[in-house]
């Protein structure tokens, strides 16, 4: 292959971090004109790569040709000089600033020592054009949703006259026609030659845009595949071993009931909701959005108020809109937003696993410090935490990982009905089959678990028994051996023969 079809190869690049060995002599290489998938289990090197070939990171070791030229990348402009462009997950963007300003930012073309706008703004339309993106050069970047602003960034690297692209999970917050848009840009850029670094852990898309996969496993390259190779195969090379079965359900015989919803309705969000789920079970919770799935799990939790209904764990009843006295009866909820609602980014692994039980741990004004620390080293080794230690900032754990530490938290209270609001939403399939198998120990051990999902075959592959949500309300119930994709949305689509009070119905 000749340097000029080659954009950038890097050879046995190793970096290491305190009590981590992050990349352990990884090969890449990017050609002309074509899509390479970077793939792999969080925390296998990829975001580490990405920032050695940006400039953020330097490495320990190996080296990187750009155009079959060694080069070192000691910073943003190094990488900007040699044609590197990254959209990281967190856009680099100016929220009060123009969509023009943004994309010419620190590079403003001036006329007579002044800013020239009429220039600025006229590039900044071709580029919005080229990527297909129609609002004004003038508009405010706050303004603008999250597929637009990765629109912006994308016109933002172009006017960098960017040869090689990279892109960090860039479909995780877009809709399924927002992606669709997005491959066609890729497309776009590849038939205009640029080089695309594309991550993801959506298997689905790797063959749909990509023409290579090199695929990253505990700091190394393990494998570079053609991107038409089966999922099965790609699942191999990322966790290290065949996943037989990727829902790997163990069905206990469900005890007696932990918790009972009789009736609960909230006003134009759902109405009459009742179920029950048994000790050993796990009951999925299916619908389309706005079916009013979160709201019910987040009623029964005691996070939001409901108007009329009864929510009893082990055959007592619990107060509504009182989150301590669900917590007091054994309920714990996973939320949806992990990062948001379920942990302190910015405090430490053990922290995190101690903050429902800091109250039953503080005597007389005292923390049991040493309790709390016992406590957390048994439950994170019980989880497989991945981490440097438990002071180790949340925020810097793996997806995966992060998980575990709110599921974690609540094994720490004895947590005998847990509520898991899209528990693999945003992690990988290797991480998946952990949360799966943690599940699985939960049910074992004799606890209730409520599982919301919008990924139809987990609910399938890991519920005893289905409850299907239309318009706020529960419009059927299908046990695991009657589920099928085809069963759960023909329900989910049903329009409710009911008074008025699903009409409106809104939330998840």
């Amino acid at each position: 292959m000749s340097a000029a079809e080659e954009l950038l190869r890097v050879e046995g690049i190793r970096k290491s971090f305190p009590g981590v060995v992050a990349l352990d002599g990884v090969d890449f290489d990017l050609r002309r004109g074509e899509v390479h998938v970077l793939l792999g289990e969080n925390g296998a090197g990829k975001s580490t790569l990405i920032k050695v070939l940006c400039g953020a990171h330097r490495p320990d070791g190996g080296r990187i040709l750009a155009a079959g030229r060694e080069v070192r990348i000691h910073g943003a402009q190094d990488a900007e000089r040699l044609g590197i462009a990254t959209i990281h997950q967190e856009f680099n963007l100016v929220p009060e600033l123009t969509v023009a300003e943004n994309i010419f930012l620190g590079r403003q073309p001036r006329r007579f020592g002044m800013i020239d706008r009429r220039r600025m703004e006229a590039d900044a339309q071709a580029l919005l054009q080229r990527v297909g993106l129609d609002v004004p050069p003038r508009a405010k970047v706050r303004e603008l949703g999250i597929a637009r602003l990765q629109m912006v960034e994308i016109a933002k690297a172009l006017s960098l006259d960017a040869r090689v692209l990279i892109m960090d999970e860039p479909t995780a917050v877009l809709t399924s026609e927002e992606v669709d848009k997005l491959f066609r840009i890729v497309r776009d850029l590849r038939d205009d030659g640029v080089g695309t670094v594309f991550i993801t852990h959506h298997l689905e898309e790797i063959a749909a845009l990509g023409d290579r996969v090199t695929v990253l496993r505990d700091g190394r390259s393990v494998g570079q595949v053609p991107a038409a190779t089966p999922e099965d195969e790609l699942v191999r090379l990322m966790v290290g071993r065949s996943i037989e079965q990727q829902y790997p359900r163990e069905r206990p015989d469900p005890g007696r009931p932990l918790l009972s919803v009789r009736g609960l309705t909230r006003h134009g969000v759902f109405h009459d909701v009742s179920f029950e789920v048994r000790a050993g079970e796990v009951v999925g919770l299916a619908g389309l959005v706005g079916a009013g799935r979160t709201e019910v799990a987040r009623a029964v939790f005691g996070a939001d108020p409901y108007d009329a209904g009864t929510v009893d764990v082990r055959g007592e009843s619990v107060a509504r809109g009182d989150v301590n006295a669900a917590m007091g009866a054994g309920v714990g909820l996973v939320p949806e937003d992990r990062k948001g609602q379920g942990l302190v980014l910015d405090a430490s692994v053990q922290e995190n696993l101690g903050l429902v039980t800091l109250r039953s741990a503080t005597r007389a004004g005292l923390v049991d410090l040493k309790g709390q620390r016992a406590d957390a080293t048994r439950v994170a080794g019980q989880l497989g935490v991945r981490m440097a230690g438990l002071d180790q900032r949340v925020r810097t754990l793996s997806g995966g990982n992060q998980q575990k530490v709110v599921i974690g938290k609540w094994l720490l209270a004895d947590t005998q009905v847990l509520i898991l609001d899209e528990p693999t939403r945003g992690i990988d399939v290797g991480a998946k089959v952990e949360i799966y198998q943690l599940i699985n120990e939960l049910t074992a051990s004799g606890r209730a678990v409520l599982m919301i999902s919008s990924d139809l075959p987990e609910v399938l592959g890991m519920s005893d028994r289905v409850l299907v949500m239309a318009q706020g309300r529960i419009v059927g119930e299908l046990p695991a051996h009657e589920a099928t994709q085809d069963a759960v949305m023909a329900l989910a689509v049903a329009t409710p023969n009911t008074e008025d009070e699903a009409e409106g119905s809104r939330g998840h």
